[in-house]
């Protein structure tokens, strides 16, 4: 409405006619259509400068990159271990623990040493 009036202007003030305003105004215009790869090309490069997806309806990880980092906020969740707060402290548990082992070592029962399992026997044998 706004680029009739203007022309409608233009042709009072020039006293042309409407056709020949639409020519030369045509170095002014914008382009109607643009070629399929052009605008994908525009897209791309918009996308890559501005940081936006462009909506292939394909699954990425966009949104949750997007996401602040919660590490923090996890790791202060659980307390520090009490041993590292107070070294005087006797965690009864591990104690209990290391006593089962040693009764089981003595015994012979106790688990084999890393790399020297039930595996690791059967391929020695062949």
């Amino acid at each position: 409405m706004l680029a009739r009036r203007a022309l409608a202007l233009w042709r009072r003030i020039a006293g042309t006619s409407l056709s020949e305003n639409l020519n030369n105004c045509k170095p002014f215009c914008a382009p109607h259509s643009t070629s399929a790869s052009t605008q994908e090309s525009l897209e791309e490069i918009r996308a890559r400068i501005f940081g936006n997806h462009i909506g292939n309806n394909l699954r990425s990880g966009r949104k949750l990159l997007r996401k602040r980092l919660i590490g923090e906020k996890v790791a202060s969740y659980y307390p520090e271990p009490i041993s590292k707060i107070d070294p005087m402290f006797v965690d009864m548990d591990l104690e209990r623990k290391k006593m089962k082992l040693d009764k089981l070592k003595r015994r012979g029962k106790a688990p084999p040493k890393k790399g020297q399992g039930k595996r690791a026997t059967k391929a020695k044998k062949r």
